[in-house]
Formats: structure tokens, C-alpha cells, sequence
């Protein structure tokens, strides 16, 4: 059975309803120098080993200094990097030009006020139309210390979270004295 025709607009505008936080995956050239670009097709893989993924296009030329260099860091973007997320969506040749960065021990480059940071090694590629699927291990994490939220993108634009709030939703309570009330045979 063949599949019908998928509108490409269309195919985007489905998969716009599901919303994504944003990265950005950077390494060095073999000149040295910082390169990177935006991400926001990142997820968790494996507990063990620890694995995560993320899928440049085949044409990305951050992607293939970073398949030469064969390592990366992953670096979560926090509500207030939409700026820079605009700069390493963007075909600016020097993207870390008057961004806030700095190198980690693991000689990665690693954006400044990031809510995390996942440094790893290239596992492996995966062919995925006209992306790769490229399988990164885990060598190194950290996270902020600040209790920053992250930046999101649905149906096409930035989006955020609803704001901190200082009381629990009301349904905590009820599902806090669920769980806490339940026996064995309440699921009889």
C-alpha cells in the first residue's frame, strides 16, 4: 500500500502543535574556531548508556564540523536567549561574535546562562530523508544554578511556560491524597 502525498506546509503545521524546547549544538572547527547552530530536534535516548540525540540537516555546515570534530555540547536555552536563539538559527558566518560564552574543561564551547549543558561524543549517524539522526554519548552534564526557565517554540514562534506560581495547582492535593490513600486493593 502507498502512502498518499504529505503536503509539506501541512507537515508542518501538524508538527507545530507539539511544542519543543531549543538548544544549541556547538563545537570547534578544525580552525579553532567556535561553531554552532540552533536545535530544536533534541531529545533524551538512553538511561544506560547515557545517549541523547539531534538532527542537523544534511546541508548543515555546523554539522559537519561537528561530525569531523566528533564531539558536541548540547546547550538548553533559557526563556530569556531568544535573541541568541535567532543568532544560531540565522546563516550569520560568526555566530558567537558578542555572544556571552566560554570554553569547558572538556574543551567545548559552551554558551554562558544556558539552563543546561550536555557535552558528548559522536556514537553514531543515522541517515533520516533529508536530516541525520546523530546519536551522541553523555560525557559530561551541568545545569544552572539559577532557576531559569526555558525557551519554546510552538506553531511557529517562541513561546513560554505560565508564569512561577507560589501555591500548588489545586489538583496536587487531590492527587498527593490519592496516591498517599491507596492500597493494594483499590485497584480490585
Amino acid at each position: 500500500m502507498s502512502n498518499p502525498e504529505i503536503d509539506a506546509r501541512a507537515f508542518r503545521n501538524v508538527l507545530g502543535q507539539f511544542c519543543t524546547g531549543i538548544t544549541v549544538i556547538t563545537t570547534f572547527d578544525e580552525a579553532g574556531a567556535p561553531i554552532g547552530f540552533a536545535c530544536q530536534s533534541f531529545a533524551a535516548l538512553s538511561l544506560d548508556p547515557p545517549l541523547v540525540l539531534f538532527c542537523p540537516t544534511t546541508t548543515s555546515r555546523s554539522w559537519a564540523a561537528i561530525e569531523t570534530a566528533g564531539r558536541f555540547c548540547v546547550n538548553v536555552l533559557a526563556e530569556e536567549q531568544r535573541e541568541l536563539c535567532a543568532r544560531f538559527g540565522s546563516r550569520e558566518p560568526d555566530k558567537f561574535a558578542g555572544a556571552p560564552w566560554h570554553t569547558s574543561p572538556r574543551t567545548l564551547p559552551v554558551l554562558d546562562d544556558a539552563l543546561a549543558t550536555i557535552e558528548c561524543t559522536v556514537e553514531s549517524v543515522v541517515p533520516g530523508g533529508d536530516h541525520h539522526i546523530v546519536i551522541g554519548r553523555v560525557q559530561a552534564l551541568t545545569e544552572s544554578t539559577t532557576s531559569g526557565r526555558p525557551l519554546l517554540f510552538y506553531r511557529g514562534q517562541y513561546t513560554a511556560i505560565e508564569p512561577e506560581k507560589t501555591t500548588p495547582a489545586p489538583w496536587r492535593a487531590d492527587l498527593d491524597h490519592f496516591l498517599t490513600t491507596t492500597t493494594l486493593d483499590t485497584w480490585l
